[in-house]
Protein backbone atom coordinates (compact mmCIF):
# COMPACT_ATOMS: atom_id res chain seq x y z
CA UNK A 1 0.00 0.00 0.00
CA UNK A 2 1.14 3.48 -0.62
CA UNK A 3 1.77 6.20 2.26
CA UNK A 4 -0.71 8.93 2.53
CA UNK A 5 0.44 11.86 0.02
CA UNK A 6 1.99 15.37 1.25
CA UNK A 7 -0.36 16.93 -0.84
CA UNK A 8 -3.30 15.79 -3.04
CA UNK A 9 -3.94 16.26 -6.87
CA UNK A 10 -1.48 16.05 -8.98
CA UNK A 11 2.35 15.78 -7.74
CA UNK A 12 5.40 15.97 -10.37
CA UNK A 13 7.65 13.17 -9.62
CA UNK A 14 11.13 12.02 -10.68
CA UNK A 15 9.81 9.67 -13.39
CA UNK A 16 6.30 10.88 -13.91
CA UNK A 17 2.82 12.58 -11.83
CA UNK A 18 1.29 11.00 -8.67
CA UNK A 19 -1.78 11.77 -8.53
CA UNK A 20 -3.90 11.33 -4.90
CA UNK A 21 -7.51 11.59 -4.70
CA UNK A 22 -9.68 11.41 -0.95
CA UNK A 23 -13.13 9.68 -0.85
CA UNK A 24 -14.42 7.65 1.90
CA UNK A 25 -17.64 6.42 0.13
CA UNK A 26 -15.70 5.64 -3.39
CA UNK A 27 -15.34 2.01 -4.62
CA UNK A 28 -13.58 3.20 -7.22
CA UNK A 29 -11.52 5.93 -8.80
CA UNK A 30 -9.74 6.51 -11.95
CA UNK A 31 -7.25 9.44 -13.27
CA UNK A 32 -8.25 10.38 -16.94
CA UNK A 33 -5.63 11.70 -18.95
CA UNK A 34 -6.10 13.72 -21.87
CA UNK A 35 -4.40 14.90 -24.92
CA UNK A 36 -2.29 18.17 -25.41
CA UNK A 37 -5.75 19.93 -26.18
CA UNK A 38 -7.91 18.44 -23.37
CA UNK A 39 -10.18 17.15 -25.90
CA UNK A 40 -9.80 13.36 -26.55
CA UNK A 41 -9.04 10.86 -23.46
CA UNK A 42 -6.15 9.43 -23.95
CA UNK A 43 -6.46 6.89 -20.81
CA UNK A 44 -8.13 6.07 -17.91
CA UNK A 45 -5.67 4.55 -15.19
CA UNK A 46 -7.50 3.29 -11.98
CA UNK A 47 -6.33 4.53 -8.81
CA UNK A 48 -5.05 2.06 -5.86
CA UNK A 49 -7.31 2.47 -2.52
CA UNK A 50 -4.74 3.43 0.43
CA UNK A 51 -4.15 4.25 3.99
CA UNK A 52 -7.20 7.17 4.95
CA UNK A 53 -9.13 6.02 2.30
CA UNK A 54 -6.60 7.86 -0.13
CA UNK A 55 -6.90 6.91 -3.81
CA UNK A 56 -3.55 7.18 -5.49
CA UNK A 57 -0.92 5.85 -8.46
CA UNK A 58 2.12 7.04 -10.27
CA UNK A 59 1.72 7.50 -13.67
CA UNK A 60 5.11 7.18 -15.24
CA UNK A 61 6.28 9.22 -18.16
CA UNK A 62 3.82 12.01 -17.57
CA UNK A 63 4.85 15.30 -17.27
CA UNK A 64 3.82 19.31 -16.63
CA UNK A 65 1.41 20.53 -18.40
CA UNK A 66 -0.25 16.92 -19.03
CA UNK A 67 -4.26 17.46 -19.13
CA UNK A 68 -6.39 15.18 -16.80
CA UNK A 69 -9.46 14.92 -14.56
CA UNK A 70 -10.86 12.24 -11.77
CA UNK A 71 -13.73 10.13 -12.24
CA UNK A 72 -15.23 8.13 -9.77
CA UNK A 73 -17.77 4.87 -8.86
CA UNK A 74 -19.74 3.64 -5.85
CA UNK A 75 -23.39 4.09 -4.68
CA UNK A 76 -25.58 6.14 -6.83
CA UNK A 77 -29.09 7.11 -4.85
CA UNK A 78 -29.60 10.77 -4.61
CA UNK A 79 -32.33 9.93 -1.66
CA UNK A 80 -29.18 8.82 0.11
CA UNK A 81 -27.32 11.52 -0.58
CA UNK A 82 -24.69 9.41 -3.55
CA UNK A 83 -23.75 10.70 -6.35
CA UNK A 84 -21.16 8.50 -8.00
CA UNK A 85 -20.99 7.96 -11.80
CA UNK A 86 -18.08 7.38 -13.96
CA UNK A 87 -19.15 8.91 -16.65
CA UNK A 88 -18.66 12.35 -14.79
CA UNK A 89 -15.20 13.80 -15.00
CA UNK A 90 -14.49 15.50 -12.05
CA UNK A 91 -12.18 18.42 -11.29
CA UNK A 92 -9.37 17.95 -8.91
CA UNK A 93 -10.22 19.97 -6.06
CA UNK A 94 -6.60 20.41 -5.55
CA UNK A 95 -6.06 21.65 -9.02
CA UNK A 96 -3.58 24.50 -9.46
CA UNK A 97 -4.74 25.44 -13.02
CA UNK A 98 -7.19 24.51 -15.55
CA UNK A 99 -7.30 24.64 -19.39
CA UNK A 100 -10.66 26.85 -19.51
CA UNK A 101 -12.95 28.58 -17.62
CA UNK A 102 -16.42 26.41 -16.89
CA UNK A 103 -19.16 26.73 -18.72
CA UNK A 104 -22.52 25.30 -17.45
CA UNK A 105 -24.63 22.35 -19.72
CA UNK A 106 -27.60 21.25 -18.85
CA UNK A 107 -25.81 17.66 -19.94
CA UNK A 108 -23.30 18.30 -16.55
CA UNK A 109 -26.33 17.47 -14.60
CA UNK A 110 -27.68 14.02 -16.39
CA UNK A 111 -28.71 10.86 -14.05
CA UNK A 112 -26.10 7.92 -14.15
CA UNK A 113 -28.70 6.46 -16.51
CA UNK A 114 -27.94 8.85 -19.32
CA UNK A 115 -24.89 7.57 -19.50
CA UNK A 116 -23.60 10.96 -20.80
CA UNK A 117 -19.27 11.09 -20.42
CA UNK A 118 -19.12 15.10 -19.32
CA UNK A 119 -15.98 15.40 -20.24
CA UNK A 120 -16.29 17.26 -24.00
CA UNK A 121 -18.26 19.61 -21.75
CA UNK A 122 -15.33 19.71 -18.59
CA UNK A 123 -12.46 21.77 -18.25
CA UNK A 124 -9.02 19.84 -17.88
CA UNK A 125 -6.67 19.76 -14.69
CA UNK A 126 -2.76 20.99 -15.72
CA UNK A 127 -0.12 19.51 -13.94
CA UNK A 128 1.63 22.17 -12.80
CA UNK A 129 5.20 22.69 -11.09
CA UNK A 130 5.07 25.03 -8.21
CA UNK A 131 7.03 27.60 -8.09
CA UNK A 132 9.47 28.18 -4.80
CA UNK A 133 8.03 29.36 -1.64
CA UNK A 134 8.19 33.31 -1.24
CA UNK A 135 10.31 34.14 1.90
CA UNK A 136 7.17 34.91 4.92
CA UNK A 137 6.52 38.49 5.54
CA UNK A 138 4.18 40.15 7.59
CA UNK A 139 1.26 41.52 5.76
CA UNK A 140 2.05 44.91 4.06
CA UNK A 141 -1.46 46.18 6.34
CA UNK A 142 -2.60 47.01 9.72
CA UNK A 143 -6.02 47.06 10.88
CA UNK A 144 -7.40 50.60 10.06
CA UNK A 145 -6.02 51.15 6.68
CA UNK A 146 -8.20 51.38 3.53
CA UNK A 147 -9.65 48.32 2.04
CA UNK A 148 -10.64 48.76 -1.83
CA UNK A 149 -12.87 45.98 -3.25
CA UNK A 150 -11.96 44.96 -6.68
CA UNK A 151 -13.74 43.25 -9.26
CA UNK A 152 -10.60 41.92 -11.28
CA UNK A 153 -12.09 42.12 -14.96
CA UNK A 154 -14.77 45.28 -14.14
CA UNK A 155 -11.96 47.44 -12.81
CA UNK A 156 -9.23 47.68 -16.13
CA UNK A 157 -11.65 46.69 -18.59
CA UNK A 158 -12.56 49.99 -20.21
CA UNK A 159 -9.09 51.46 -19.06
CA UNK A 160 -7.52 53.23 -21.88
CA UNK A 161 -4.06 53.04 -20.37
CA UNK A 162 -4.35 49.09 -19.85
CA UNK A 163 -2.49 47.65 -23.16
CA UNK A 164 -5.89 45.49 -24.67
CA UNK A 165 -4.57 42.06 -23.79
CA UNK A 166 -4.12 42.82 -20.02
CA UNK A 167 -7.36 44.53 -19.37
CA UNK A 168 -9.69 42.41 -16.96
CA UNK A 169 -7.26 40.76 -15.64
CA UNK A 170 -4.81 39.82 -12.65
CA UNK A 171 -1.56 41.29 -15.07
CA UNK A 172 -3.50 44.40 -15.28
CA UNK A 173 -3.19 45.16 -11.19
CA UNK A 174 0.22 45.60 -11.70
CA UNK A 175 0.27 48.71 -14.41
CA UNK A 176 1.87 52.09 -12.85
CA UNK A 177 -1.24 53.22 -14.27
CA UNK A 178 -3.74 51.17 -11.55
CA UNK A 179 -0.95 51.64 -8.42
CA UNK A 180 -0.64 55.11 -9.27
CA UNK A 181 -4.53 55.56 -8.83
CA UNK A 182 -4.70 53.31 -5.47
CA UNK A 183 -1.86 54.95 -3.79
CA UNK A 184 -3.69 58.56 -4.90
CA UNK A 185 -6.52 57.41 -3.10
CA UNK A 186 -4.53 56.08 0.30
CA UNK A 187 -5.50 52.26 -0.02
CA UNK A 188 -3.65 50.37 1.88
CA UNK A 189 -5.10 46.78 0.75
CA UNK A 190 -6.97 45.96 -2.39
CA UNK A 191 -9.59 43.38 -1.71
CA UNK A 192 -9.76 40.57 -4.89
CA UNK A 193 -13.23 39.22 -5.42
CA UNK A 194 -13.57 35.79 -5.87
CA UNK A 195 -10.28 35.21 -8.49
CA UNK A 196 -10.81 30.86 -8.78
CA UNK A 197 -12.41 29.37 -11.38
CA UNK A 198 -16.37 29.61 -11.49
CA UNK A 199 -19.39 28.52 -13.25
CA UNK A 200 -22.74 30.42 -14.25
CA UNK A 201 -25.81 30.11 -12.05
CA UNK A 202 -28.14 27.48 -14.31
CA UNK A 203 -30.98 30.24 -14.38
CA UNK A 204 -27.87 32.56 -15.61
CA UNK A 205 -28.04 31.52 -19.28
CA UNK A 206 -31.88 31.46 -20.60
CA UNK A 207 -31.89 35.74 -19.49
CA UNK A 208 -29.01 35.97 -21.87
CA UNK A 209 -26.61 36.84 -18.34
CA UNK A 210 -23.65 35.50 -16.84
CA UNK A 211 -21.61 35.54 -13.48
CA UNK A 212 -19.35 38.53 -13.47
CA UNK A 213 -18.80 38.79 -9.38
CA UNK A 214 -17.56 34.94 -9.17
CA UNK A 215 -19.15 34.12 -6.34
CA UNK A 216 -20.17 30.53 -7.65
CA UNK A 217 -16.73 28.38 -7.15
CA UNK A 218 -16.03 24.81 -8.60
CA UNK A 219 -12.38 24.84 -7.42
CA UNK A 220 -10.88 26.88 -5.01
CA UNK A 221 -6.85 26.77 -5.89
CA UNK A 222 -7.29 27.26 -9.39
CA UNK A 223 -7.53 30.78 -10.84
CA UNK A 224 -10.08 31.41 -13.27
CA UNK A 225 -8.71 31.49 -16.62
CA UNK A 226 -10.33 34.62 -17.97
CA UNK A 227 -8.66 36.51 -14.96
CA UNK A 228 -5.44 34.96 -14.61
CA UNK A 229 -4.66 34.10 -18.31
CA UNK A 230 -0.81 33.11 -16.74
CA UNK A 231 -2.06 31.05 -14.03
CA UNK A 232 -0.50 31.33 -10.62
CA UNK A 233 2.59 33.38 -11.72
CA UNK A 234 -0.08 36.23 -12.80
CA UNK A 235 -1.00 36.03 -9.69
CA UNK A 236 2.51 36.45 -7.96
CA UNK A 237 3.89 39.28 -10.17
CA UNK A 238 0.71 41.36 -9.64
CA UNK A 239 1.27 40.40 -5.36
CA UNK A 240 4.48 41.36 -6.00
CA UNK A 241 4.21 44.51 -7.60
CA UNK A 242 1.94 45.95 -5.42
CA UNK A 243 3.51 44.88 -2.25
CA UNK A 244 6.80 47.22 -3.95
CA UNK A 245 4.48 49.95 -3.49
CA UNK A 246 3.29 49.36 -0.12
CA UNK A 247 0.14 47.95 -0.64
CA UNK A 248 -1.51 44.61 0.52
CA UNK A 249 -3.88 41.91 -1.33
CA UNK A 250 -6.53 40.25 0.22
CA UNK A 251 -8.65 37.42 -1.52
CA UNK A 252 -12.51 36.97 -0.94
CA UNK A 253 -12.66 33.16 -0.53
CA UNK A 254 -15.90 31.46 -1.03
CA UNK A 255 -15.71 28.23 1.48
CA UNK A 256 -19.62 28.12 2.15
CA UNK A 257 -20.70 26.41 -1.25
CA UNK A 258 -19.87 25.21 -4.90
CA UNK A 259 -21.28 25.86 -8.06
CA UNK A 260 -22.57 21.89 -7.83
CA UNK A 261 -25.41 23.82 -6.12
CA UNK A 262 -28.71 22.31 -5.22
CA UNK A 263 -30.36 18.75 -6.36
CA UNK A 264 -31.16 18.93 -9.64
CA UNK A 265 -27.34 21.00 -10.40
CA UNK A 266 -24.20 19.82 -12.11
CA UNK A 267 -21.86 17.37 -11.32
CA UNK A 268 -18.72 18.82 -11.28
CA UNK A 269 -16.38 18.01 -8.24
CA UNK A 270 -16.91 17.46 -4.43
CA UNK A 271 -20.16 15.89 -5.18
CA UNK A 272 -18.97 12.90 -7.26
CA UNK A 273 -15.90 12.83 -4.94
CA UNK A 274 -17.82 12.16 -1.59
CA UNK A 275 -20.97 14.16 -1.70
CA UNK A 276 -21.86 13.19 2.37
CA UNK A 277 -18.34 14.50 3.42
CA UNK A 278 -18.37 18.00 1.58
CA UNK A 279 -21.33 19.02 1.68
CA UNK A 280 -24.11 19.69 4.59
CA UNK A 281 -27.38 17.99 4.90
CA UNK A 282 -30.75 18.55 6.78
CA UNK A 283 -30.61 16.39 9.96
CA UNK A 284 -31.96 12.84 9.39
CA UNK A 285 -32.57 13.38 5.70
CA UNK A 286 -29.23 12.25 3.92
CA UNK A 287 -30.35 12.98 0.64
CA UNK A 288 -31.48 16.70 1.43
CA UNK A 289 -28.59 19.64 0.91
CA UNK A 290 -28.62 21.79 3.44
CA UNK A 291 -28.93 25.03 1.89
CA UNK A 292 -27.52 27.75 4.31
CA UNK A 293 -25.60 29.89 1.96
CA UNK A 294 -28.53 30.11 -0.08
CA UNK A 295 -27.22 29.08 -3.65
CA UNK A 296 -28.56 25.44 -3.03
CA UNK A 297 -25.75 23.85 -0.85
CA UNK A 298 -23.36 24.33 2.25
CA UNK A 299 -19.77 23.08 2.48
CA UNK A 300 -19.45 20.74 5.82
CA UNK A 301 -16.42 22.74 7.14
CA UNK A 302 -17.65 20.39 10.07
CA UNK A 303 -15.79 17.26 8.34
CA UNK A 304 -11.49 17.32 8.33
CA UNK A 305 -11.77 16.45 4.81
CA UNK A 306 -13.36 19.95 4.02
CA UNK A 307 -11.16 21.43 6.24
CA UNK A 308 -8.21 20.09 4.43
CA UNK A 309 -9.36 21.26 1.55
CA UNK A 310 -9.90 24.85 2.78
CA UNK A 311 -6.61 24.94 4.94
CA UNK A 312 -4.74 23.63 1.53
CA UNK A 313 -6.10 26.74 -0.34
CA UNK A 314 -5.37 29.42 2.21
CA UNK A 315 -1.69 28.07 2.34
CA UNK A 316 -0.96 27.52 -0.78
CA UNK A 317 -1.91 31.11 -1.05
CA UNK A 318 0.01 32.55 0.92
CA UNK A 319 3.08 30.06 0.10
CA UNK A 320 3.36 30.56 -3.47
CA UNK A 321 1.59 33.95 -4.43
CA UNK A 322 2.44 35.82 -1.19
CA UNK A 323 -1.25 37.08 -0.18
CA UNK A 324 -1.47 39.21 2.63
CA UNK A 325 -5.37 37.73 3.99
CA UNK A 326 -8.33 36.80 3.37
CA UNK A 327 -12.25 38.00 3.28
CA UNK A 328 -14.60 35.13 4.13
CA UNK A 329 -18.00 34.91 2.23
CA UNK A 330 -20.70 33.72 4.74
CA UNK A 331 -17.96 33.06 7.42
CA UNK A 332 -20.57 31.21 9.97
CA UNK A 333 -20.41 28.42 7.70
CA UNK A 334 -16.68 28.18 8.38
CA UNK A 335 -18.16 27.38 12.24
CA UNK A 336 -21.25 25.35 11.78
CA UNK A 337 -21.51 22.15 13.20
CA UNK A 338 -24.82 20.10 13.23
CA UNK A 339 -26.90 22.52 16.04
CA UNK A 340 -24.98 25.58 14.91
CA UNK A 341 -22.41 28.19 14.32
CA UNK A 342 -20.36 27.66 17.54
CA UNK A 343 -17.11 30.03 17.83
CA UNK A 344 -14.89 27.47 19.16
CA UNK A 345 -15.69 24.97 16.17
CA UNK A 346 -13.61 22.41 14.46
CA UNK A 347 -12.13 25.49 12.00
CA UNK A 348 -11.48 27.95 14.23
CA UNK A 349 -9.23 25.62 16.28
CA UNK A 350 -7.16 24.23 13.48
CA UNK A 351 -6.92 27.32 12.10
CA UNK A 352 -3.99 28.02 14.74
CA UNK A 353 -2.19 25.24 13.93
CA UNK A 354 -1.01 26.49 10.86
CA UNK A 355 1.97 29.18 11.22
CA UNK A 356 1.73 30.51 7.92
CA UNK A 357 -1.82 31.68 8.58
CA UNK A 358 -1.13 32.90 12.10
CA UNK A 359 -0.20 36.61 10.81
CA UNK A 360 -2.51 37.10 8.07
CA UNK A 361 -5.34 39.44 8.23
CA UNK A 362 -8.93 37.85 8.05
CA UNK A 363 -12.09 39.19 7.78
CA UNK A 364 -15.26 37.48 8.05
CA UNK A 365 -18.56 37.98 6.91
CA UNK A 366 -20.82 37.11 9.81
CA UNK A 367 -23.48 36.06 8.30
CA UNK A 368 -25.42 33.38 6.17
CA UNK A 369 -29.03 32.38 6.20
CA UNK A 370 -29.02 29.62 7.80
CA UNK A 371 -30.83 29.33 11.40
CA UNK A 372 -28.97 31.40 13.86
CA UNK A 373 -26.80 32.53 11.02
CA UNK A 374 -26.49 36.65 11.95
CA UNK A 375 -23.07 36.50 14.31
CA UNK A 376 -21.62 39.89 14.30
CA UNK A 377 -19.28 40.38 17.21
CA UNK A 378 -18.81 36.46 17.72
CA UNK A 379 -16.20 35.37 15.88
CA UNK A 380 -12.42 34.87 17.50
CA UNK A 381 -10.30 37.78 18.50
CA UNK A 382 -8.34 36.89 15.26
CA UNK A 383 -10.52 38.00 12.51
CA UNK A 384 -11.91 40.96 12.13
CA UNK A 385 -15.42 41.65 10.78
CA UNK A 386 -17.99 43.31 8.50
CA UNK A 387 -19.54 45.25 10.85
CA UNK A 388 -23.25 46.27 9.41
CA UNK A 389 -24.46 47.86 12.25
CA UNK A 390 -22.02 50.36 11.44
CA UNK A 391 -23.08 50.92 7.68
CA UNK A 392 -26.91 51.33 8.96
CA UNK A 393 -26.38 53.74 11.96
CA UNK A 394 -24.45 56.14 9.22
CA UNK A 395 -26.90 55.98 6.82
CA UNK A 396 -29.34 56.72 9.50
CA UNK A 397 -27.11 59.51 10.46
CA UNK A 398 -27.14 60.97 7.09
CA UNK A 399 -30.14 61.12 5.87
CA UNK A 400 -31.57 62.92 9.36
CA UNK A 401 -33.04 60.45 11.15
CA UNK A 402 -34.15 61.46 14.48
CA UNK A 403 -32.44 59.86 17.63
CA UNK A 404 -29.18 59.06 15.38
CA UNK A 405 -26.32 60.89 16.99
CA UNK A 406 -25.80 58.50 19.72
CA UNK A 407 -25.47 55.60 17.88
CA UNK A 408 -23.01 57.15 15.17
CA UNK A 409 -21.15 58.14 18.29
CA UNK A 410 -21.43 54.28 19.21
CA UNK A 411 -19.62 53.02 15.99
CA UNK A 412 -17.67 55.41 15.46
CA UNK A 413 -15.96 54.59 18.82
CA UNK A 414 -15.47 50.94 17.57
CA UNK A 415 -19.12 49.20 18.33
CA UNK A 416 -18.39 48.08 21.84
CA UNK A 417 -21.93 47.18 22.26
CA UNK A 418 -21.12 44.22 19.64
CA UNK A 419 -17.63 43.63 20.31
CA UNK A 420 -16.93 44.27 23.85
CA UNK A 421 -19.12 41.19 24.98
CA UNK A 422 -15.98 39.26 24.09
CA UNK A 423 -13.18 41.36 25.06
CA UNK A 424 -12.54 42.39 21.55
CA UNK A 425 -10.32 45.04 20.75
CA UNK A 426 -11.53 45.47 16.85
CA UNK A 427 -14.18 45.24 14.78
Amino acid sequence: MSAPPERFGATLTTDGVHFALWSETATAAWVSIFDAKGDAEVARIPLERGPADIFQATVPGLGEGARYGFRTDGPYDKARGHWFDPAKLLADPHAIEIDRPYVYDARLAAPREAEIDTAPLMPKAIVTALPAPIPHRQPAFTAGGLIYEINVRGFTMLHPDIPAAQRGTLAALAHPAIIDHLKGIGVSAIELMPITAWIDERHLGPLSLTNSWGYNPVGFMALDPRLAPGGLAELRQAVEALHDEGIAVLLDVVFNHSGESDAVGPTLSLRGIDNHAYFSTVRDEPGTLANDSGCGNTLNCDHPATRRLVFDALRHFVTYAGIDGFRFDLAPILGRARDGFEPDAAFFRELKRYPELADRILIAEPWDIGPGGYQLGNFPESFLEWNDRYRDDVRRFWRGDPHSVGDLATRLAGSSDIFGRLDRTHS
